[in-house]
């Protein structure tokens, strides 16, 4: 606990570093020594990107945008801030456990950087599913949602990291290592209490949906290749989005 309090800081820039596009200063021979407890951080990085997405979704409406504008502009912000990275793992997946039968045959497509049509069929509907329901939280509550959401869909990839064996040796899951039980017990405490204090007991209702869509991936993901990957990762992250996202709307209304 004393290495952590010394490097709550240092923890926090990398794991910006990694689940980000902003440009932090980072120590990489740091980074490459607390990759895997740093993952405690993943929810902070989420709750930071919510929050601007919410304040970028925000303004626009206050100053007449229509909201379905409103929600795709805060949804664009989100993708470049991340480059896409969760959006691209989820393509992949799509591509890879709807294209072949085979474990091996799956882990092939899904590195093929190429997009098929399963993937695009994964994004059209997802990415659907998100500016509909933003669209939908806009009229009623943004920035403080959408902060909880995003610390509560980061929340299931350390879970999986953990708990989930490697699918494909040398990936970038695996490289980051497995988070140790404290950074585990910290992430899931630091995610209830963002969930809560941004939008009280409805905060609970969102966090059990996002782990239960997640949850819904990792199941797919266990059966088709036996594990985790960065690409289910992403994928995660974007199935627990949705789940966070239509608990919100609910919830909230």
């Amino acid at each position: 606990m004393d290495d952590y309090k010394n490097h709550i800081m240092d923890d926090i820039l990398i794991a910006f570093s990694l689940l980000s596009r902003l440009p932090v200063p980072v120590d990489h021979e740091l980074a490459g020594k607390r990759a895997a407890f740093a993952t405690w951080a993943y929810p902070v990085v989420g709750l930071v990107l919510g929050l601007i997405a919410g304040i970028i979704g925000t303004i626009l409406h206050w100053f007449g945008a229509p909201a379905g504008i409103a929600a795709i502009a805060a949804l664009g912000s989100l993708a470049i801030l991340t480059g896409g990275m969760h959006e691209d793992g989820l393509a992949d997946c799509a591509d890879g456990f709807g294209g072949a039968m085979e474990k091996d045959q799956r882990l092939t497509i899904m590195k093929d950087s190429r997009i098929g049509a399963f993937g695009a069929i994964a994004l059209v509907l997802f990415i659907m599913a998100r500016a509909s329901s933003m669209d939908s939280l806009i009229h009623l509550s943004f920035i403080a949602p959408l902060m909880a959401v995003g610390a509560a869909s980061r929340l299931p990839m350390i879970l999986a990291m953990y708990a989930m064996p490697n699918a494909r040796e040398g990936g970038l899951s695996q490289s980051i290592g497995t988070p140790p039980e404290t950074a585990i017990g910290i992430a899931i405490t630091l995610t209830l209490v963002i969930c809560f204090i941004c939008i009280g007991w409805a905060g609970i209702f969102v966090f059990a949906w996002a782990m239960i869509a997640a949850g819904v991936m990792a199941i797919l993901a266990h059966k088709a290749i036996g594990g985790q990957t960065g690409d289910v990762l992403g994928a995660m992250q974007q199935w627990a989005e949705v789940g966070a996202l239509g608990a919100a709307i609910a919830a909230l209304t």
